[in-house]
C-alpha cells in the first residue's frame, strides 16, 4: 500500500464535496464506513455533514441518537416546505461533524415524492443552503436503488462503494456501476465513481485474497489502497453510539479509517 501523508489543515471551507456512500446490497459496512470515514475526516480538520438517507436510521443510531425522540428528520426536510435544514441538523459527539438524522418516517418519502416535479433533485435542493459550511457531505444510502438513492446520486459529486470482500458482493458491482452511469447520463453529468473500499477483509482467507485481486483487476486504481478488516470493535462502537476513532482510537479499525480518510482527501485535492 502506498503511504499517504497527513493532509495539511484547511484554511477556508469552500463548497462541500458531496459523496454518496452507496451499495444496493445490505450488510457490506456502508453505514460503518460513513460514520468512521466522517469522523476521521473531522479529525483532520475537515467540516463534515453526515446524511442518514436510510429509513432504518442505522447511521443515526450508530451515533447515539434516540430515533423516536426526533422532532424533525430528513423525511420532514424532503416533503415539508416549512421545514428547513437548520431545523433538522444536529451536532454529534465528534467535533466538526454534524448529522441530518432519520428514522422509519423516511420510508414514506418515496411514495410522497413520486408525483413531485423534480423529485430526483429534492435532496440536492435541501442541502444547497449549507453546502458552503462544510468540506464533505457524506450520504448514507439505503440498500436499494430506489428514489431516495437516486436523490443522493443526483446531487453527489461522486460515489464511494463499500464492498464486502465476498464473491456475491463482487457480482452486484456491475448493477450498481450501471445505475451510476444512467444517473450521470440523465440527471447529473458531474457524477463520478470515486472509488471502491473493500470491507470485512481477512487476508488469512484465500477467498478474500482472490476477491480482492479480482476487484483490482477490473477496477484498477479506483480501488482504495486501504482495506477495512473484520473486527468485533465496529459493532461494539455502534452499540456505544460512537465512531471507532473515538471509542477505540488506537485500534486497527480506527487507523484503517484514518488511512482511508487520507486517501479521500488526497484524491479529492482537498
Amino acid at each position: 500500500m502506498r503511504p499517504v501523508p497527513d493532509p495539511p489543515p484547511v484554511e477556508k471551507t469552500g463548497q462541500a464535496l458531496i459523496v454518496a456512500m452507496c451499495n444496493q446490497k445490505g450488510g457490506v459496512g456502508k453505514t460503518t464506513s460513513t460514520i468512521n470515514l466522517g469522523a476521521a475526516l473531522a479529525e483532520y480538520g475537515r467540516r463534515v455533514l453526515l446524511v442518514d438517507l436510510d429509513p432504518q436510521g442505522a447511521l443515526s443510531a450508530g451515533l447515539g441518537v434516540a430515533l423516536h425522540d426526533l422532532q424533525y428528520t430528513v423525511h420532514n426536510l424532503l416533503v415539508e416546505n416549512r421545514v428547513g435544514i437548520d431545523d433538522v441538523v444536529m451536532e454529534t459527539r465528534v467535533d466538526g461533524m454534524d448529522l441530518l438524522p432519520s428514522n422509519i418516517d423516511l420510508s414514506a418519502a418515496e411514495i410522497q415524492l413520486v408525483n413531485e416535479v423534480g423529485r430526483e433533485q429534492s435532496l440536492g435542493r435541501a442541502l444547497a443552503p449549507v453546502r458552503d459550511q462544510y468540506d464533505y457531505i457524506l450520504i448514507d444510502c439505503q440498500p436499494s436503488l430506489g428514489l431516495l438513492t437516486i436523490n443522493a446520486l443526483a446531487c453527489a459529486d461522486g460515489v464511494i462503494i463499500p464492498m464486502e470482500c465476498e464473491y456475491f458482493s463482487l457480482r452486484g458491482l456491475a448493477l450498481l456501476t450501471d445505475t451510476v452511469d444512467k444517473v450521470r447520463d440523465r440527471l447529473n453529468q458531474q457524477l463520478s465513481l470515486y472509488g471502491i473500499v473493500v470491507t470485512m477483509f481477512d487476508a488469512r482467507l484465500q477467498h478474500a485474497r482472490q476477491v480482492m485481486a479480482r476487484v483490482v483487476e477490473v477496477f484498477g486504481d479506483l480501488v482504495y489502497d486501504t482495506a477495512i478488516g473484520r473486527t468485533v470493535r465496529f459493532p461494539d462502537a455502534s452499540v456505544a453510539g460512537e465512531p471507532i476513532t473515538t471509542w477505540a482510537p488506537k485500534s486497527t479499525g480506527a487507523e484503517q479509517y484514518r488511512s482511508m480518510a487520507r486517501e479521500v482527501i488526497h484524491r479529492s485535492g482537498r
